[in-house]
């Protein structure tokens, strides 16, 4: 039989894009303001997809990637979505989405995103949120998985994830030691 143990607190992350770089410094600003200090932030990285936003948002989108220094609770993720589509809705011209704020946490083994949109391979957390577990780590790297978005599975991204898994583990440790 399996001992149940609590899970470790995990690194909060968020990738924010939209066609309008003032929005995503204002999606930015208000996560910041609920979710404490930021401790990563990349560039404006370039941003590859399928066209799917194109009649939200336009063709020229730019994205952030962001983490927050204060580790969480897994259980939370939840909430944070559904803060995230508020952000979103208020940020909205009309019924277009004007910014996309996938929020989701990294752990010492994978990337998680939180989701609305039911999938097999998605199970439901709460209040019609849903886990996406997109990459793993696994060999020193993330892989990505066979329903990994192609942006996710990209170097740019693979790269800031490895930088914020390092800074996560140095936490982790830390908290660890001032524990024991």
């Amino acid at each position: 039989m399996s001992e149940p143990k609590i899970s470790d607190p995990v690194k909060l992350i968020s990738s924010i894009f939209s066609g309008d770089s003032v929005l995503v410094g204002e999606a930015i600003r208000r996560l910041s303001q609920k979710f404490g200090t930021i401790d990563f932030i990349s560039e404006y990285m370039s941003f590859e997809y399928t066209g799917y936003y194109a009649k939200e948002m336009g063709d020229a989108l730019v994205r952030r990637f962001i983490s927050f220094e204060d580790l969480v609770d897994a259980t939370s993720l939840p909430d944070v979505k559904l803060y995230t589509n508020e952000i979103e809705k208020e940020l909205s011209k009309g019924k277009k989405r004007k910014v996309n704020i996938d929020p989701g946490y990294l752990s010492e083994g994978h990337l998680l995103l939180a989701t609305g949109k039911k999938y097999a391979h998605r199970p439901y957390l709460r209040d019609g949120i849903y886990a996406d577990l997109t990459l793993i780590y696994q060999k020193g790297a993330f892989q990505p998985l066979e329903w990994t978005y192609p942006d996710y599975a990209g170097s740019e991204i693979i790269n800031a994830l490895i930088s914020i898994r390092r800074q996560y583990l140095m936490k982790l440790a830390k908290m660890k030691e001032e524990k024991d």
